[in-house]
């Protein structure tokens, strides 16, 4: 959005909308029909301390209210309706079947055997990388790119997906509790580990995934400094 410096005061209810949809995927995802972990972000998980039911309830309210929101657009900014239109569209098809929510279906599915690079790259793809091109995706619409540099946002941000994906594989092995906030070797036990191509090789490729993204970033006709830094940081985070 700040890249293309667009001034539509329609991005607050999409930001606040993506932080929600984020949440509610991170319950649900800590379930223990899902991934059973016991802390996120260095707390008791929802389903912890409140109950598996309320777990599943709290999840479905934010997800319910992040559209709920993103809505409260169309009267913040109503000249603007066709973009809040094609913004909301972006937030349906990335949130849903055919990006997070498939993610965490072949993820769930693939639990407990080993699985191809293939369909490693699908599930970082889908049910990381679809979350972070809806965020950029929906701030270049509202910040009013040029048309055909959406293509280019979009891959991106699929970059910074996977490779904030296997970053969170590498620090799986190399962190610990204190730090992540949340269990480690939890990739190991469901067999989805970085050993697909070593530790090394994990590594050098988160390096060229983010050299990559920032070579494309190059490109677009805006500028923004924080956005490379922010972009790099979110690759290279060590918790």
């Amino acid at each position: 959005y700040d890249l293309y410096h667009g001034t539509s005061s329609a991005i607050e209810p999409f930001m606040a909308a993506l932080e929600m949809i984020h949440t509610y995927s991170l319950i649900h995802d800590d379930l223990p029909a899902m991934d059973n972990d016991d802390y996120r972000r260095g707390r008791k998980t929802t389903h912890v301390v409140y109950g598996e039911d309320i777990a599943i309830l709290t999840g479905d309210a934010l997800l319910n209210y992040a559209f709920e929101t993103a809505c409260q657009a169309f009267d913040k900014d109503p000249e603007n309706s066709f973009k809040i239109g094609q913004a909301l569209k972006v937030l349906g098809k990335k949130a849903g079947i055919y990006g997070m929510i498939g993610g965490q279906v072949i993820d769930v599915k693939e639990t407990g055997h080993a699985v191809t690079k293939e369909v490693l790259d699908q599930i970082y793809e889908l049910k990381t990388g679809a979350l972070i091109e809806c965020a950029m995706l929906i701030g270049a619409i509202l910040g009013d790119a040029p048309e055909e540099e959406l293509p280019q946002v979009e891959k991106i941000a699929s970059y910074v997906g996977i490779a904030f994906q296997i970053q969170d594989d590498v620090l799986d092995v190399t962190s610990t509790a204190e730090v992540l906030g949340k269990p480690i070797h939890s990739d190991e036990k469901n067999h989805k580990t970085v050993t697909l191509k070593g530790l090394e090789e994990s590594v050098k490729i988160v390096e060229a995934l983010s050299a990559e993204s920032i070579g494309l970033l190059h490109k677009l006709s805006g500028e923004n400094e924080y956005l490379e830094n922010l972009l790099i940081q979110l690759i290279h985070r060590d918790k």
